[in-house]
C-alpha cells in the first residue's frame, strides 16, 4: 500500500511539472551584447545563473551588427548595447517590449603595449613618427568607434592621422590589434584593459569625456523576448541594474 501511494505521488509530481506555466520552468535565454561588456557581463551572467538557475547564452559583437540582426528576426531576448541609439531605434521600429534603460557609462582610453611610448590624454603621441598604425573601432557599427573619431576631430588630430587608422569591426577586435602589436597604439574601452588578462600589459590613459558624446550604454527587452520568455527576460534585464551587477560594472571601469 505504501509503495502504491509513493508511485501515485510521483505521478502527481510529474504531472504538476509538465503542466507548470512555461514561464516558471528553466529556460535558455539568448542575449545580444556589445563586445566591450564581454568580461563584465560574463561575471554578471555567472551571478545571475547561480541565483536563478536559468541558462544564459550570450552573443557578442558590435552593437550595430547585433541591432541589424534583431531587425532581421534574430531570436535574442535581451539586447545589451554599447550606446542608447541602437536600442532607441529598435523601440521606434516596434521591436522592443520596454524603453531602453542606461545600465552604465563607458570610458574611452588610449592604450599601447609598445615600450617607450609616453601616453597623455592630449593624444599628441599619435603624431609621433614611431606610431605607424592606430587602432579604432568602426564608427559605423561600434559606439566606441564613434567616440574615438569624435575625440580625434575635436583634438584636431583626425586629418593628421586618418591615413594611419586601422578599423576593428568591434571593440574586441580593436583591442586585439593593440594587444598583438599590429598597431602601436589605439583607442579602446576601459573595460577591456581592466580585465585580469590585460592588467599590467602596456599603458593606458583615460580620454577626457568632454571631448566626445557620453558613451551611455543601454539595454532593452526585445519583442521576441517578451513573447517567448517574458519572465526570464525581465529577470535578466532587472539583474543588470541590481546592486550586485553595479559592483561588477564598476570593477570593470564603468561609471
Amino acid at each position: 500500500m505504501k509503495k502504491i501511494k509513493t508511485q501515485v505521488w510521483l505521478w502527481v509530481m510529474i504531472l504538476m511539472i509538465q503542466f507548470l506555466p512555461r514561464h516558471l520552468q528553466a529556460q535558455d535565454l539568448a542575449v545580444a551584447a556589445a563586445a566591450n561588456v564581454r568580461f563584465a557581463l560574463e561575471d554578471i551572467e555567472k551571478a545571475f545563473e547561480a541565483k536563478t538557475k536559468l541558462k544564459v547564452e550570450i552573443n557578442y559583437s558590435s552593437s550595430g551588427k547585433l541591432s541589424t540582426q534583431i531587425t532581421q528576426g534574430a531570436p535574442f531576448d535581451v539586447f545589451v548595447s554599447a550606446d542608447e541609439e541602437y536600442p532607441q531605434n529598435l523601440q521606434k521600429a516596434g521591436m522592443t517590449a520596454n524603453a531602453p534603460k542606461v545600465y552604465a557609462q563607458g570610458t574611452l582610453v588610449l592604450w599601447s603595449t609598445q615600450p617607450g611610448l609616453v601616453l597623455k590624454p592630449d593624444g599628441k603621441i599619435l603624431l609621433d613618427a614611431r606610431v605607424k598604425k592606430i587602432a579604432v573601432a568602426n564608427a559605423r557599427t561600434a559606439p566606441y568607434g564613434r567616440a574615438a573619431v569624435e575625440w580625434l576631430k575635436k583634438k584636431g588630430l583626425y586629418t593628421k592621422v586618418e591615413s594611419r587608422l586601422v578599423y576593428g569591426e568591434s571593440i574586441a577586435q580593436t583591442t586585439q590589434y593593440i594587444l598583438a602589436g599590429a598597431c602601436e597604439v589605439g583607442l579602446t574601452a576601459k573595460s577591456m584593459v581592466m580585465t585580469e588578462e590585460m592588467r599590467g600589459k602596456g599603458k593606458w590613459v583615460d580620454i577626457d569625456p568632454k571631448h566626445h558624446e557620453p558613451i551611455r550604454q543601454a539595454a532593452v527587452i526585445t519583442s521576441y523576448g517578451q513573447k517567448r520568455h517574458p519572465e526570464a527576460s525581465r529577470r535578466f534585464f532587472d539583474f543588470l541594474f541590481s546592486a550586485e551587477a553595479k559592483k561588477i560594472w564598476k570593477g570593470y571601469g564603468y561609471q
